[in-house]
């Protein structure tokens, strides 16, 4: 018996739809990872890019639990020297809550150009409205 190796023109992508409400951002992140890299398929290889596109609906509903929208920061920086920008969770997730979404879920995929290519199958929405009927996108399997 041979092991199969995916390949780009034997990849099918699918369209996945997640719903953040009342779930702590984490758990939809890693969800969402999970979806865009792949893993979830059999055919999975580390080195191919064949993970499906997501939506995230309700981004503004995540939960975060603890005292992370007082304790968890966020860190930017502009480029400039002493220009170092802090925001906190509660302060991203009232602005922008796709933001914090995306981010979450960046920092679970690699960092490498497959990670940043799989990025970008990845659709934030804060809330249930979006843009992504037209693709018949399906509800997450787990």
């Amino acid at each position: 018996m041979s092991t199969t190796m995916a390949s780009s023109q034997t990849m099918t992508r699918k369209w996945y739809i997640l719903d953040a409400a009342d779930v702590p951002l984490g758990r939809t992140a890693a969800k969402a990872a999970t979806l865009l890299r792949g893993k979830h398929k059999p055919s999975f290889t580390p080195h191919v890019d064949c993970g499906d596109h997501v939506i995230i609906i309700n981004a503004s509903k995540a939960v975060l639990t603890g005292n992370k929208l007082r304790d968890k920061k966020y860190y930017r920086h502009t480029g400039w020297i002493g220009h170092m920008k802090v925001t906190t969770a509660g302060d991203l997730m009232e602005k922008a809550p796709e933001k914090a979404m995306a981010l979450a879920v960046k920092g679970m995929v690699p960092d490498t150009v497959l990670g940043r290519d799989q990025l970008r199958r990845l659709r934030v929405y804060k809330d249930s409205q979006h843009a992504n009927a037209a693709q018949k996108p399906e509800v997450c399997p787990f």
